[in-house]
């Protein structure tokens, strides 16, 4: 396929994203409408029109972005459709149907609104916006996964099988578990016959299975959770953790003793935070460490060649990063924190 012609049209798009100077300007508007006057001078003008036609104050921010974010992948789809890079594109945008169908599932077991659920949604994989919408009506989890079945679509096969086990458990950690490790293990088999994009691919997906298996490890450490327990919900397939690796960061039952055994990896950033954090056991500062690297990680396929799905792999973790990052601005906007901190909270790429 002319992956010159699709390139060309996401590095259009790449000059589009928010440069740092756009960031901070954002960072230093004193409040929500502030912010939300910032984004309706950017490229995130008609989305922001839309959304202030149905919400106000950070909602109206939320809305915009999922939106905008559905809309440019849609876009990219649409040329790229037929083609060898539509797969790898897929093989991303289908994690958003993993985690709308948790958030499903998750509104169905704490009994919360289908609004409340339907606003925390980001169509942007296989599953349409009226697909989610008959998800949203269902009345409990049962009968979401019952629908899945119903409509063949295939996330119910995971959810079937792991769904005795979550009745016995009252355990929602179960199904979400389940659905994890069938997405990354079909990922992983779509890419698996060797070529330079499908070991690129493969290689993302390898590197994001580790950082998913070190935060489960060490929520799991944190908590108390039983050794063999904790050891069912981590996923086969990680670049440099394999099954032996794993287990031996679940045997330390301490996080600081984990981290020393993360040493000898590329993982070995997170010993460089503060002792008093990990004494602590604040997992959430661990964990943006973790997903800072994978950012990163994601962001330098633009690097790569530029005859590949690189360019169009490396556009959509920028484009991720850029809407977190303004998630982030809105989020600590609405709590009063410091420019400092909130720069801290951030990642630049």
């Amino acid at each position: 396929m002319d992956y010159g012609y699709v390139n060309a049209r996401v590095r259009g798009m790449k000059s589009r994203l928010l440069d740092h100077a756009a960031l901070e300007n954002m960072i230093f508007q004193p409040d929500i409408p502030s912010l939300i006057a910032s984004l309706d001078k950017s490229p995130y003008r008609e989305d922001i029109t839309e959304a202030k036609i149905q919400y106000a104050g950070i909602l109206c921010i939320e809305d915009a972005l999922r939106k905008n974010f559905t809309r440019t992948f849609r876009k990219i789809l649409g040329f790229v459709r037929d083609t060898e890079a539509e797969r790898y594109i897929r093989i991303f945008l289908y994690r958003w149907d993993v985690q709308n169908i948790k958030t499903i599932l998750r509104g169905k077991h704490i009994h919360v609104t289908s609004e409340e659920i339907r606003d925390c949604l980001v169509p942007a994989g296989e599953l349409d916006e009226i697909t989610l919408a008959e998800l949203i009506k269902q009345p409990d989890a049962k009968a979401v996964i019952d629908m899945l079945a119903t409509w063949d679509i295939r996330y119910f096969r995971p959810l079937t099988a792991s769904f005795p086990e979550f009745l016995e458990k009252d355990d929602l950690a179960v199904l979400e578990s389940a659905l994890d490790k069938y997405y990354y293990q079909d990922a992983l088999e779509t890419v698996q016959k060797p070529s330079y994009n499908n070991d690129l691919i493969a290689d993302l997906l390898r590197t994001e299975i580790d950082v998913v298996n070190i935060k489960t490890i060490l929520r799991m450490i944190r908590d108390g959770v039983d050794y063999e327990v904790a050891a069912g919900f981590l996923i086969e397939g990680g670049n440099v953790l394999d099954a032996k690796s794993l287990r031996e960061l679940l045997a330390t039952r301490s996080i600081d003793k984990a981290i020393t055994v993360l040493d000898k990896t590329p993982y070995r950033f997170l010993a460089e935070v503060p002792a008093g954090i990990i004494q602590e056991q604040k997992i959430s500062v661990l964990e943006k460490r973790l997903e800072k690297y994978l950012v990163k990680e994601g962001v330098q396929t633009f690097r790569m060649d530029p005859l590949s799905v690189a360019a169009v792999i490396g556009y959509f973790w920028a484009k991720y990063n850029e809407i977190t990052n303004i998630r982030i601005i809105s989020r600590c906007k609405t709590s009063d924190l410091t420019e400092e901190t909130l720069k801290e909270e951030l990642v630049y790429v």
